[in-house]
């Protein structure tokens, strides 16, 4: 059975951190890529950030420069590293690994909210 979970969301205020897992069982991540999407309420899910063939990595504009995936291959997890939060960022984060063949699969979401 594939599961992944995600978690270290919670509440922050704006200009802080916070670092977000996704711990997988049933799969080997370094066959998959991997990518962090978000959705905040009322909106469309979006890509937020993915790593690709485990090297090439990807971001949403929104979060250049603030938000850093890593994949830690030994420990079958991938990060999400976010700094200088905005309020704007508040949203339920899930983490996806999208395999060779086409296997999909997705975590159950962590919240994050950014708010004074």
């Amino acid at each position: 059975q594939v599961q992944l979970v995600e978690s270290g969301g919670g509440l922050v205020q704006p200009g802080g951190s916070l670092r977000l897992s996704c711990a997988a069982s049933g799969i080997i991540l370094s066959l998959y890529d991997m990518g962090w999407y978000r959705q905040a309420p009322g909106k469309q899910r979006e890509l937020v950030a993915s790593v690709i063939s485990g090297v090439i990595k990807n971001y949403a504009d929104s979060v250049k420069g603030r938000f850093t995936i890593s994949k830690d291959n030994a420990q079958n997890t991938v990060y999400l590293q976010m700094d200088s939060l905005k309020p704007e960022d508040t949203a339920v984060y899930y983490c996806n690994a999208d395999g060779p063949y086409g296997q999909n699969f997705w975590g159950q979401g962590t919240q994050v909210t950014v708010s004074s």
